[in-house]
C-alpha cells in the first residue's frame, strides 16, 4: 500500500513539475501536450492526442506544407470529438482521394490569414455591436458572436455554431485556437 501511494505521489509531482515547466515557458497544454511558441501549427498539433484527425485531415488533404509556412495564420482547430459529432461516415468519406477538394475547402475554412489572439476578435465584436464577420483562407465567410464576457463562439455558413475552448495557443507562425464543433463552408 505504501508503495501504492508513493507512486501515486511521484506521479503527481511529475505531472506538476511538468504543467509548472509549461506554464512558465509561455506554452500552453492542449490534448495533453505542450504547444511550444516556438514550432510551427503542424509540429505542434501532431503532438495533441486531441488532434489526431484534424492532423490526418491535413495530411490528406496536402496542407502541411502551408500550415508550416511562414504565415501567420489564425486556426480554429476541431478536436477529434467534434469531428465525432458529424453524420456517420462523413470524416472517412472527405479523407478518400477523391473528395480531396472538398476536405480542403473544409479545412481551409477553419483557417484565417494573419494573427487573431482574443484581444484581436474582441475588438472586431465591439467595432461590429457584438457580431463580427472573417474571411476564411477557402473564400468564405466565417462569423464571431459575443456569447459573454472572454466568450467567443463561431458560426460557419450553414448556421453552425461552434465554441472556442482553449484561446491563443502562440505558435511560431500564428495562433491556434481549439473549438468543439467542424465548422462548414456553404
Amino acid at each position: 500500500m505504501k508503495t501504492l501511494i508513493r507512486t501515486a505521489l511521484c506521479a503527481s509531482l511529475m505531472f506538476s513539475t511538468a504543467s509548472m515547466a509549461a506554464m512558465m515557458s509561455g506554452t500552453t497544454m492542449v490534448g495533453g501536450a505542450a504547444m511550444y511558441p516556438s514550432k510551427n501549427i503542424v509540429e505542434n498539433a501532431i503532438n495533441s492526442k486531441d488532434h489526431t484527425t484534424l492532423v490526418a485531415a491535413v495530411k490528406a488533404a496536402g496542407l502541411v506544407d502551408t500550415l508550416a509556412s511562414k504565415g501567420p495564420f489564425t486556426v480554429f482547430a476541431p478536436t477529434n470529438a467534434a469531428f465525432a459529432k458529424l453524420p456517420a461516415g462523413t470524416v472517412d468519406n472527405l479523407l478518400k482521394p477523391e473528395n480531396k477538394a472538398t476536405l480542403t475547402s473544409v479545412l481551409t475554412y477553419h483557417v484565417v490569414a494573419g494573427k487573431y489572439e482574443m484581444k484581436d476578435l474582441e475588438k472586431l465584436l465591439k467595432k461590429g455591436g457584438g457580431k463580427a464577420e472573417l474571411k476564411t483562407v477557402n473564400g468564405q465567410a466565417l462569423w464571431l458572436i459575443s456569447n459573454g464576457p472572454h466568450n467567443i463562439q463561431l458560426q460557419d455558413a450553414k448556421g453552425d455554431v461552434a465554441n472556442i475552448s482553449t484561446y491563443d495557443v502562440q505558435q511560431k507562425n500564428g495562433v491556434i485556437d481549439v473549438i468543439d464543433t467542424v465548422l462548414m463552408p456553404k
